[in-house]
């Protein structure tokens, strides 16, 4: 849960990195229309749990303040208005695509449930947003939705078709975001590599990112959020080979290590597609760094299939890994196939973890002797290139800063400033 406060109006954040850039332009909106003691709740639905930890932070915010109003908006929101509606600590229920226009926010139009068909967008709201409350790296949305259909996934029929941002709007966003000091943007969205299919042109995501990193030099750091193995492409590839500024942690949605629980979950790749896409990119940036959503416990999946996900770890050099224990989402295929026992699923999303961390320590203490350049954030820390957090002494928030790794804890790296 990320918490977003500035003037009477917060916004509590659930799930993925396009809420947060979507809760920048929710809470512009929110006040310039005037509103005041408001707290929106950004739902994520992208397991029951997820659902859960939203209903259970609207009861606790309202305990806490009586007189906030509470709306409701997000993928939950949109999914279940009603059971939303139906809570008494919430005011408003907004859906994905109203929560991104200003006059959804208006006292004028304040109605219960302002909810539509998710699936009838056709474009993207556009927004220039100038910066991120707190935040020193700053996130823009590229594109909305996704066509694709994997079994165990409710998404789509929460954000809609693939529907994809201009280049020259994405640019100007990025050039006006760097001009307010902004030193990293992460390109986000429900599937990037699904970017400009619907486009004039049908520019590529890697012909985008060529564009602009060549239209704003004066961007030191772009980050990808997370690509799909089946769409790497040699746009793609060549822009992550030929530009140092495009970070070298790609995040890849893998789901799965089993070639026939990847066909189960109608996934666009195999095994050995994920372990290709990793020594492509490695060929050509050898210091790139893996991270993957891997899913513990999909219907069917036998020990030895969870043996294969479990070895993917290794074979592909993962280091940064999101697990998810299996969820049922009732209304998708995954829901009416054989389920795995919960407490099977629990043991073995833990043993992915394990796995995760001991392959994240191994990276960490490798890196010791080594130099890394971390955009500092709160409390002394930051990131650096690949994505790992870095302790450094005497930097302040929002510097970029060159240091030698030093020493590893079990959580992050310690550098020291370089003297320039």
């Amino acid at each position: 849960m990320n918490i977003i406060t500035k003037s009477s109006v917060e916004v509590v954040n659930f799930g993925c990195r396009l809420n947060a850039y979507e809760a920048e332009v929710m809470r512009g909106h929110a006040q310039s229309a005037g509103l005041t003691n408001t707290v929106i709740v950004n739902t994520c639905a992208v397991t029951k749990e997820a659902e859960r930890q939203g209903r259970q932070a609207i009861r606790k915010l309202k305990r806490e303040n009586p007189r906030a109003t509470i709306i409701a908006t997000g993928c939950g929101a949109q999914l279940n208005p009603g059971k939303y509606a139906d809570m008494p600590e919430v005011a408003r229920v907004i859906g994905n695509e109203h929560k991104m226009k200003r006059e959804s926010f208006l006292p004028e139009n304040a109605v219960p449930v302002l909810v539509s068909d998710i699936m009838a967008v056709r474009e993207t709201a556009e927004h220039l947003i100038e910066g991120f409350d707190g935040r020193t790296r700053a996130f823009v949305q590229v594109q909305q939705g996704c066509d694709h259909r994997c079994t165990f996934c409710i998404i789509p029929f929460a954000r809609g078709n693939n529907r994809s941002v201009p280049m020259g709007r994405i640019t100007e966003e990025v050039r006006s975001l760097v001009a307010h000091g902004f030193k990293e943007v992460v390109i986000t969205g429900v599937d990037i590599t699904g970017y400009g299919a619907d486009l004039p042109g049908q520019p590529t995501l890697g012909q985008m990112l060529r564009r602009l990193l060549a239209a704003v030099p004066e961007l030191p750091r772009l980050r990808l959020s997370s690509i799909d193995p089946a769409e790497l492409d040699d746009d793609l590839l060549a822009v992550i080979a030929d530009n140092p500024r495009l970070m070298p942690h790609i995040h890849i949605s893998v789901q799965a290590g089993d070639d026939m629980i990847l066909k189960r979950m109608k996934r666009r790749h195999a095994r050995a597609d994920v372990i290709a896409f990793c020594e492509k990119i490695r060929r050509v940036r050898p210091d790139a760094v893996f991270g993957a959503d891997i899913i513990a416990g999909f219907p069917t999946e036998t020990d030895e299939m969870f043996a294969n996900s479990l070895a993917l770890i290794d074979d592909c050099g993962l280091t940064h890994l999101h697990v998810f224990p299996y969820s049922v989402r009732q209304g998708t295929p995954a829901a009416k196939m054989p389920q795995v026992n919960g407490a099977v699923i629990k043991a073995r999303a833990a043993q992915l973890r394990e796995k995760g961390k001991a392959a994240l320590a191994a990276y960490m203490a490798a890196r010791v002797g080594t130099t890394a350049r971390v955009l500092m954030e709160n409390g002394g820390s930051g990131h650096c290139e690949h994505y790992v957090p870095v302790e450094v002494r005497d930097a302040a928030h929002g510097d970029l800063v060159d240091v030698r790794l030093v020493a590893a804890t079990s959580t992050a790296l310690i550098g020291e400033r370089i003297a320039a």
